[in-house]
């Protein structure tokens, strides 16, 4: 368990730039972002009551990662929106990556761990698990694509017909 899952410990890890600009893209909204300002290239940064509002355009999505099945909610929303990235602990064996990792359009397995910072601009030290970058729309796929230098990309086998063309 990492130090952000710890109960009372804080959600407010921030994606490093090295990941931004990898994707070079740029989003409408970073729908949980923290108070103060990140590396998130975006116009709208919403960082209150995010799943009761409106979602609009491309989408990042770096939901807190603390509490058991906390992802959920966020993970439903991301999908039903459908066009974005979400950055998410690779928990493979987990059952709520069992059941979103199969609807994106690729994923992102990022290696080596990313050391998230802290609001004081310091880096996490030692990472307890992996990050994937799930990512829904043709956008999304292409930014994937560019920061294949990140890690394994993957494709799940729902997006692809029998014959190997997408559906």
């Amino acid at each position: 368990m990492g130090y952000w899952e710890n109960t009372g410990a804080s959600d407010e890890w921030y994606t490093p730039r090295y990941v931004m600009d990898a994707l070079d893209c740029h989003f409408d909204m970073d729908v949980a972002s923290p108070r103060r300002a990140t590396n998130v290239p975006c116009n709208v940064r919403l960082s209150e009551g995010s799943l009761d509002q409106e979602w609009k355009g491309f989408v990042w999505m770096n939901p807190p990662f603390g509490g058991r099945n906390g992802l959920v909610p966020w993970l439903k929303k991301f999908f039903a929106h459908g066009n974005g990235i979400a950055l998410v602990p690779d928990r493979t064996s987990a059952p709520w990556f069992q059941e979103f990792a199969c609807k994106a359009d690729c994923i992102l397995f990022v290696s080596p761990k990313v050391k998230f910072e802290r609001p004081d601009g310091t880096v996490g030290a030692s990472p307890s698990n992996g990050t994937a970058l799930l990512a829904l729309s043709t956008k999304a796929i292409g930014a994937l694509e560019r920061a294949s230098s990140l890690g394994f990309l993957a494709y799940p086998a729902r997006a692809l017909s029998p014959g190997g063309e997408g559906t």
